[in-house]
């Protein structure tokens, strides 16, 4: 059984309210959130080891959450750098809902906790309308992904306060074209800045502690055109399964999706 419901209130709405209680809670303890979005494969795990490495030869208090829709793989990787470290199945939802972080912070996230990255579920797609409370979000492509993943994911690009690039360590060997990529940046996120790294060369090591310590430190946050749009109009496909539970499958039309909050809109 199929229908197709409008969810801009029942779903996005209960998540931008359950996102802004998050975010309330988490600066007042002063934890500042990082939200870490790309496709799979796309270097972000090995970035995230290298940055919470460094983070604690610096004597930052960290910690990580990763997110996928099954194994542990991931959090065995970075629970490597010695911090914190949770695996969150997601059992085949494709993206966090700032809910669903919310409760798995709850009694396992260090009091002193100063930065908490978020390593989402990998795709472009359905992560990319939903706020998790975080005070950075940053999207992440590599260089074999092609200079036109910007204008493939708009919305994703669109709403980041970051964008890094990573593996460029063969940017040459893919003929990775950085001009037209920043270029295909800029046209849907005017003003972000773009960060070249590579875990395996270390080019631009620190570069994302960095940044999230300067916007812990009450530092200026990039506030993308996107998110100061009127607030899109989805439709999601829902689906009906066993004992009827219901999957939701966005599909975003001409509008992008937005923060309605004030206080959102002018911290991104």
């Amino acid at each position: 059984m199929c229908r197709v419901v409008d969810l801009q209130q029942a779903v996005l709405a209960k998540n931008e309210e359950a996102a802004q209680v998050l975010r309330a809670e988490l600066t007042a303890r002063g934890t500042t959130v990082v939200n870490l979005l790309s496709s799979p494969g796309s270097g972000k795990t090995a970035l995230l080891e290298q940055e919470l490495l460094l983070a604690r030869q610096r004597g930052v208090a960290v910690a990580a959450l990763t997110a996928d829709l099954a194994t542990e793989n991931d959090a065995v990787r970075l629970a490597r750098s010695g911090v914190p470290v949770k695996q969150v199945l997601t059992d085949g939802l494709c993206h966090l809902e700032a809910r669903m972080l919310g409760r798995h912070l709850d009694g396992w996230l260090p009091a002193d906790t100063r930065l908490l990255f978020v390593e989402n579920v990998g795709n472009l797609v359905c992560p990319a309308s939903y706020d998790l409370g975080e005070s950075l979000r940053v999207v992440l492509a590599s260089v074999t992904e092609g200079e036109d993943k910007p204008l493939k994911y708009p919305t994703a690009f669109g709403l980041a306060h970051l964008v890094v690039v990573t593996k460029t360590d063969i940017a040459r060997a893919v003929e990775f074209d950085e001009d037209a990529f920043r270029a295909h940046v800029q046209q849907v996120n005017p003003g972000v800045e773009v960060v070249l790294t590579s875990a395996r060369a270390g080019e631009g090591a620190g570069a994302l502690l960095d940044r999230a310590l300067a916007v812990g430190a009450g530092g200026a946050v990039h506030a993308p055109v996107m998110a100061q749009e009127p607030q899109a109009h989805h439709h999601h496909h829902y689906e009906e399964g066993q004992a009827g539970h219901v999957h939701p499958h966005p599909h975003p039309h001409t509008h992008p999706h937005a923060h309605p909050d004030p206080a959102v809109a002018q911290a991104r």
